[in-house]
Formats: C-alpha cells, structure tokens, sequence
C-alpha cells in the first residue's frame, strides 16, 4: 500500500490544519434533520475534502455511498443509485447514509449529461445528509451551489506539512534530514497527498533521505489562473509574471478573457484605459496568429496581456475579485437552449410524426400557439419540462409555474393510483382470508359430523346396495383392447 493509502486521516481529530471547517462538518453531523442542506467542500486537490467526509461518517458511523467523475453519472444512474439512497434508509444497520458526490464540479462531459438537473433534485429530496466535493467552486452549478452550505478548505501550511512527515518518518523509520522536509513541503504547496507522495517516492529503496534525494521526484508546479491574474493586477515585475505564464496551462486567449474580465472593477480611469489599450493590441496578435498558423506571435499576444497590463499597476497594487469570464455564461446559456430546442423537436416530432428539422423550422410557431392555449394540456400532453416550455410560452415563470402544476397533478394521480392499487390488494386479500376462513369453517364441520354416531356425512353420499347397469360393467380387455382401436 502507498503511503498516502496508509496514512490517510481515519477521524475527523486527524484532519490536518482548517479546523474551522471540521468543526463546522461536526457541528452539522450532530444536529442533521431532513430540513439541513448539503454541504459543498471546495479547495485545491489534496488538502483532505474526500478524506474529511469519509472520516465524518466514519466518527457518526454512517454508511457511506460515493459517486465520482471515474463512474456513470448520467440523470438515469444519478436518480436510480442517489436519489434512492438519498431518500431510504440503510441496510446494514447504520444510523444514516452519507451520500458523497465527488468533483461536483465535473460535470459537463457527455458521461454526465443530465447529471446536474438530477443532482439538483436529489438535493431538493435528499432524506439522508449530502456532501458534495469540488476542487472549484465556480465549476459547480449555480442551481446546485445554491441549495448548498460551502465549507472552504484552505491549503495546509509549511510547517504542518513537515511535521506530518517526520511523524511518518518516525513510523516507516526512515532518517529525513531537515533541508529535504523543507523542500518537500514547499514544493507541496500546501497539498498533503502530493508531500505524502513525494517522500514516498523519494524513500523507495533508501533508509536516509538527503536533499538530493528529492530532487527528480518533487511536484511539477503549476501557476493556476487565478495566481497569473492576481500577479497582473498586483504589479508583479516582468520576470515573475512570465514565469507565472509559463506555468499556467491556460491558452492566451483564455487568459486575456480571465484578465479582462477583472478590467471592469478598475476605478482608476487612465489605469483601466492602459489595461485596455494593452489588451486590445495582445488581441490583435491573437488574431494574426489564428490568421497565419503562425503560433510564434503569442509570445507577443502573452506579453501584451501580462507585462502590459502589469505596468499600470506599478505604483499601487489593485486587488480585483477574479471571476471566470462572463462570456462563457452567456455562451454556455446559449448551448443550454440549443440542447432545450433540440429534445423538444424530438418529442414533439415523435408525437406528431414530423422530422425534428421541419418542427424546428415550421411548425415551432404553431405548436407554440397551441400551448399558449392551453398550456398545461399541452405539458402533460408531450411530457415537457419547464426549460422546453419557456421556449413554447416565451415566458419563464408561467413556464414554471404550468410545470409546477403539472408534476402536482402527475403526483396525485400517481398517488390515487397507489392507492387504488393497494385498495384492491387489500380487498384480494380478505377475500382469500374470507374463502381460507370459509373452507376451514366447512372442514371443521365435515370433520365433527363423521366423528358423531349415527350422522352421515354430507360429505359422503349415502350407498345404495343397487347393482349398476348391465352396460356400466366392467368390459373385458379384449373389448376394451377392440374399442380402442
């Protein structure tokens, strides 16, 4: 078993550093009731998110179901192992079922296609506690994020990280000198699992760890966006900032829509027309490159947007709140309407017989006059959700509200249904008990009436000493061999 494996944090007491979020894990474990919403843990990988909830339900001895981006985890599987288990209780005795839905925020592959709405409703549902994990909290879904309480954890500190690995040099007894705990930690930047793993790596074979030991097996840094567009903003000279760039995997386009999507907050006037002279000049390079094939001007495009930018903010550092780009809000809610449009061509051209392309083109408008009319026949009528309506009523709340109505009135037929269902199970079941009580009624009848002197049976008919018939007799096989043939 690896390290990390081994060492793993088994209670919520061995959770290293952000005390405050185990606390609040703890606080919410203890006092859960069916009204309690979810909890979103969001924090950079390896700081312990997965590990914390496991640990919870291991301290509240609560059975654990666990769904993650490795498995299926489309609105069908979704509803059926989830939204099951989020809503009975457990099988093998445990007080509660801890449902874990691991990196919430990847959820956007084709694997997960209508994973977020049936999540959504999992948690509107949920009769058991839901944790859900993502390592960005801006990836989630804002329908999910929204019914949920964020828990944030925080990256764990230098010196907590060397002291982790000593006590586990001490338990694999293995001597680590000082300096190579110091660089394995910093390295780490404050990612528990990449330290474990990195003097894992680093003690394979070795009983002493040197500083050199751990050189070829230390953590490939990377700069994430935030830290590149933060660095723009505070004023970081030219050498730090294109070092940050290097290291951040974002293209440049990219990256100048993340830095001009901060550019708005800017106060300063001549500050923010510096920022936008400098970006649109690294967006003329951009287009020359996709222009050209000729991948060589990003370095410009990259300088423009960074050093560029950068320069403005020499004299006093601006601290912006980094968001991703607006943009890809209104590009995703655009998608989003292409799929709407999409299924309901395809429901509606099943339901009348129609290609998908002509209801799309032709008959939309009709079909929309149609629902106008009468808009909750025509819902329950082609099975619509409140996404495919609106585009029918152009009106999102009526839409919502017909929905709402319509799953009101589906549940209450389902429920009279049940109940018809049960009534007649019910009264099957006392007319087998009335027939079962019946039959053994006549038996205990038949039975005393043969054991009394003098009774006959009804049961048994009476015996007449009458000879049969003489064509009822027995015939003879040599007859009855001649009658068959």
């Amino acid at each position: 078993m690896d390290w990390a494996e081994r060492y793993r944090p088994e209670h919520l007491a061995d959770i290293l550093g952000n005390n405050a979020a185990v606390r609040q894990m703890t606080d919410w474990a203890r006092n859960w009731t069916v009204d309690s919403r979810p909890l979103l843990l969001t924090g950079k990988p390896g700081i312990g998110k997965t590990s914390a909830a496991h640990a919870l339900a291991r301290d509240m001895n609560w059975e654990v179901l666990e769904l993650n981006a490795s498995d299926a985890r489309t609105k069908t599987i979704i509803e059926r192992v989830a939204g099951n288990s989020a809503t009975t209780t457990s099988l093998f005795g445990a007080e509660r079922k801890l449902i874990i839905l691991d990196e919430a925020d990847n959820l956007e592959g084709n694997a997960d296609r209508g994973g977020a709405r049936a999540i959504t409703e999992i948690l509107k549902d949920a009769r058991q506690p839901v944790i859900l994990i993502a390592n960005d909290a801006y990836g989630v879904s804002d329908s999910i994020r929204k019914l949920c309480d964020p828990i944030p954890f925080r990256a764990i500190t230098t010196s907590t990280l060397e002291k982790r690995m000593r006590e586990i040099c001490s338990a694999e007894q293995i001597t680590c000198s000082s300096d190579a705990l110091s660089a394995i930690a910093e390295s780490a930047a404050g990612d528990l699992r990449s330290a474990v793993n990195m003097l894992f790596a680093s003690a394979t074979g070795k009983s002493v760890i040197a500083s050199d030991d751990i050189n070829t097996s230390q953590k490939d840094e990377r700069a994430s966006i935030f830290d590149l567009v933060a660095g723009v903003y505070a004023g970081y000279p030219d050498e730090k900032i294109q070092k940050l760039s290097r290291e951040c995997e974002e293209k440049p386009d990219t990256v100048m829509q993340w830095i001009e999507e901060s550019a708005a907050a800017v106060t300063n006037q001549n500050q923010r027309t510096g920022t936008y002279t400098a970006l649109s000049r690294a967006d003329i390079y951009l287009g020359r490159t996709m222009m050209r094939q000729y991948y060589t001007l990003w370095r410009y495009a990259t300088s423009l947007m960074t050093s560029g930018v950068a320069k403005e903010f020499t004299s006093a550092g601006f601290r912006p709140r980094i968001m991703p780009p607006s943009r890809w809000k209104r590009m995703g809610t655009a998608k989003k309407q292409k799929s709407v449009r999409r299924t309901l061509a395809a429901k509606l051209g099943e339901s009348y017989s129609i290609p998908d392309s002509q209801i799309q083109k032709v008959y939309l408008d009709l079909l929309s006059r149609f629902a106008t009319d009468a808009p909750l026949a025509f819902c329950e009528r082609h099975d619509l959700d409140a996404d495919q309506l609106t585009i029918l009523l152009h009106d999102k709340t009526e839409a919502t509200s017909v929905f709402k109505e319509a799953q009101k009135i589906a549940k209450e037929k389902e429920t009279k249904m049940k109940k018809i269902s049960a009534a007649k199970r019910a009264a099957a079941r006392k007319a087998e008990e009335e027939r079962t009580a019946g039959l053994e009624a006549f038996h205990q009848e038949t039975t005393s009436a043969s054991t009394t002197p003098g009774v006959v049976s009804a049961a048994e008919p009476i015996k007449e000493n009458v000879d049969p018939p003489q064509e009822e007799k027995k015939k003879t096989p040599t007859q009855a061999t001649l009658d068959f043939f």
